[in-house]
């Protein structure tokens, strides 16, 4: 799969020609599908591969499109797409049953979600899942709400979208302003009806002590760590259904889940409690490491 040459994503404009491109790539029947997925199972047949990644090169560049208002740029998640299909293809077993589109759409999907996460830093996003839900919630809800934002959030607006995201208004505020990218001045009004009020005359100090911040990014960052290495010991299947089910905003249903690996639902629920069990118990013993080390050296 590494060897395969695909066209070339620009860098620095130019996508139009990119996407026509790709366009132009036939798509497979279910038939041509199944023979070219067989000849790479059974014969690595590099040929078979590329048809089948250049084939849905559409699809990468169709959900790609649907991160543009993240603010990163297209081509970078058009590559990160592709990186999903190309993982689909290689995992991709016809034997299954469905297409292979529907099972890509998942790989693309978590790909480009990864680095989407990834280069909205700890910083930019915070930890919390909540931050992590309001990210991903706050344009689709703008839109469902018909707000326009013309470069500030009005009073009203920001009520409206806290109370249906069930977030404080700063929160939200500060969300709109990564999304979209700008910074509001501090002496900006708060209403366009004469009020002297400024936006910095809303702003209260309360920044925590260095002292709390260092202790609490240790603590996140161990935990982090912890979980990592636990879901390390996971089989791939069992960490993916992991991540997906457990640390996913929107998890997939296991009927879902079911359909991607070609298995029952029941069986989906039973990979997914093995998984969280291990998950588990390895965090325990890891903490229980720390602790008893702490004890040693404070003793």
């Amino acid at each position: 799969m590494a060897n395969l040459t695909l066209p070339a994503v620009p860098v620095d404009g130019g996508l139009s020609r990119y996407f026509n491109e790709v366009w132009t790539f036939p798509v497979l029947t279910a038939d041509e599908e199944v023979m070219l997925a067989e000849r790479l199972r059974e014969h690595n047949d590099t040929d078979a591969a590329h048809k089948l990644v250049t084939s849905h090169l559409r699809l990468v560049a169709k959900m790609a499109m649907g991160y543009r208002g993240y603010g990163l740029p297209v081509a970078d998640l058009v590559s990160e797409g592709t990186i999903g299909l190309m993982r689909a293809v290689k995992k991709f077993d016809p034997d299954r049953g469905f297409r292979l589109s529907t099972y890509a759409m998942w790989w693309i999907k978590a790909s480009i979600t990864e680095y989407v996460l990834k280069s909205w830093s700890m910083v930019k996003l915070g930890t919390v899942a909540a931050q992590k839900k309001l990210f991903f919630s706050l344009r689709r809800v703008k839109n469902n709400l018909k707000i326009i934002d013309t470069g500030e959030l009005t009073p009203e607006q920001s009520l409206q979208l806290s109370s249906a995201l069930n977030v404080s208004e700063v929160d939200l505020i500060t969300m709109n302003r990564r999304l979209s990218g700008r910074d509001v001045s501090l002496n900006a009004p708060m209403s366009q009806e004469g009020d002297s009020m400024e936006f910095q005359d809303t702003l209260v100090d309360d920044t925590p002590s260095p002292e709390h911040l260092t202790a609490e990014t240790e603590q996140r960052d161990l935990h982090r760590d912890q979980l990592s290495q636990a879901m390390a010991t996971l089989p791939d299947r069992e960490r993916h259904i992991f991540e997906q089910r457990r640390l996913s905003e929107e998890p997939p249903t296991l009927e879902e889940l079911g359909v991607h690996y070609g298995v029952s639902r029941e069986r989906i629920r039973q990979l997914e409690v093995r998984a969280f069990e291990k998950v588990k118990f390895a965090m325990l013993e890891a903490t229980q490491a720390i602790e008893a080390k702490t004890t040693a050296i404070t003793a």
